[in-house]
């Protein structure tokens, strides 16, 4: 008899599995996503939505959005991530930190936006996320996380969210406040 089974594998893949689909449906959601991300990730719908025209698009990657972060909550809440694993989470934290701050500044500050900087720190927590969840995650959940930075470090929504009188100004404005306040509530 085989002794690889383990159940509390197969109720971990279960928990990820089910949170994953409980991620596509807007009022569980509010179960798992507090008040002012909620805000953040509507924001960020109507960015994506204004710059793509595509309201399916908008959906797909904030539902990516949401679902990685679940997964990773439950990863993290069931002791499945070692010593090292902690590590690259924490330089994903520390280089999406970075970019978040980026955001306000060049926000804030006229004539302070630097693509490239921004680039930087979006393709290094890519790199660090992706690490994290490697050896944890279906190749689909990598997809979906790819497919999110791919869309976040594109150049052109980049200078087009930042450029002086942006259509995006509005939305950007709120997105702002939900970053200042997540970071003062320590949750970015």
């Amino acid at each position: 008899m085989s002794e690889s089974f383990k159940a509390r594998d197969i109720g971990l893949r279960a928990q990820k599995k089910i949170l994953g689909r409980m991620a596509a449906n807007k009022n569980t959601r509010k179960i798992f996503i507090d008040d002012n991300t909620a805000s953040l990730l509507d924001n960020l719908f109507k960015m994506i939505r204004l710059y793509t025209d595509n309201k399916k698009e908008a959906e797909k990657l904030v539902k990516h959005i949401i679902k990685t972060v679940i997964k990773i909550g439950v990863l993290y809440r069931n002791d499945e991530l070692n010593a090292a694993d902690m590590a690259c989470a924490e330089r994903f934290k520390n280089k999406f930190h970075a970019a978040a701050m980026a955001v306000l500044s060049f926000h804030e500050v006229d004539f302070t936006y630097d693509r490239q900087y921004l680039l930087s720190a979006l393709q290094e927590a890519h790199a660090n996320l992706r690490q994290l969840v490697q050896n944890h995650l279906k190749e689909k959940s990598l997809q979906r996380i790819d497919s999110v930075f791919l869309f976040f470090t594109n150049p052109n929504f980049l200078d087009a969210v930042f450029q002086r009188n942006s259509e995006y100004k509005e939305i950007l404005d709120k997105m702002v406040e939900d970053i200042n306040y997540a970071m003062d509530e320590k949750h970015l």
